[in-house]
């Protein structure tokens, strides 16, 4: 049973991915212009990618979860991290230097508002209210209400987490891919086909540098895979993953993620493949390594 929901997510993931793409290709909302970039090529790339990865992860979460409770959690979570990211992607004031998930943190405490602060706010609020769906309810009150906000923060902080890779064609969809194959030996593996799915449409012109996800689809591909975790890993597994996200995204705000990949000969291999050539300069449409993409 659970091999047919995996089976059954993954079909049905990447079939509502290219259908959407399509229909939002056909009449993109708000028109064309608005949702592409210029790559380092001086090439157009599409952030519709973004929206339709998300409109696929809803639809396998429907086809793989195992029960309504998870179901329920893993759309919230997607739902939210991908509207959320849509809106920064959209309306971020890009005459602003300000970046990462400190630089949002600092103006939110200044009393000043970002696209990118209301994006932190926004999805870590619809990051709970998923946990809070998705937990099931463990012994007393006060043990509940713990999971509760760790699997908020673990939701929260792996969509930031993958949002702050998508900085090169297809390392995002290939990181959210490797950490949905972690709770493959769990009760809810049947959504991991949801991500393979998506990630299986998507890649194509991903790599191609003819679409990109954006925050809407990096957050809402983080978001699914921290919900995951969330509802499926032992509390250990769960704390732990919680400061293995945390511990990278501190060192995201002072090392460059690029540079360590590049370094690392097997790293570097798996980010390049499928990837067309290199161009002297990093590409425009994905926002440079420090501070990452929670700008």
């Amino acid at each position: 049973m659970r091999s047919l929901r995996l089976l059954a997510a993954g079909l049905s993931a990447a079939a509502a991915t290219a259908v959407a793409r399509q229909v939002l290709e056909s009449a993109p909302p708000g028109g064309r212009e608005r949702w592409t970039r210029t790559n380092h090529r001086d090439e157009p790339v599409s952030m519709l990618e973004g929206p339709a990865a998300a409109a696929g992860l809803v639809v396998g979460a429907v086809a793989g979860g195992a029960d309504a409770r998870t179901r329920a959690a893993l759309v919230t979570a997607t739902t939210g991290a991908a509207a959320f990211g849509v809106v920064d992607d959209l309306a971020e004031d890009t005459t602003t230097r300000t970046k990462g998930l400190r630089g949002h943190l600092g103006a939110l405490s200044r009393g000043e508002v970002t696209t990118g602060g209301l994006k932190v706010l926004g999805i870590g609020t619809t990051a709970l209210l998923a946990a809070a769906v998705g937990t099931p309810r463990r012994g007393g009150a006060a043990g509940h209400l713990a999971d509760v906000v760790v699997n908020g923060a673990l939701i929260a902080g792996t969509a930031n987490l993958v949002n702050l890779l998508d900085l090169r064609p297809g390392r995002a969809l290939k990181a959210a891919a490797a950490l949905s194959a972690g709770v493959l030996a769990a009760p809810g593996r049947g959504t991991t086909g949801a991500v393979l799915g998506v990630a299986a449409a998507s890649a194509p012109a991903d790599l191609a540098e003819r679409d990109m996800l954006g925050d809407g689809g990096a957050n809402a591909l983080g978001a699914f895979v921290g919900a995951q975790w969330a509802v499926s890993a032992p509390r250990a597994v769960r704390v732990g993953a919680l400061a293995a996200v945390v511990g990278l995204t501190l060192a995201s705000e002072r090392v460059s993620f690029s540079a360590v990949i590049d370094r690392t000969p097997w790293l570097r291999h798996l980010d390049r493949l499928g990837r067309r050539p290199a161009a002297p300069a990093a590409v425009a449409g994905r926002a440079p390594d420090a501070g990452g993409a929670a700008g």
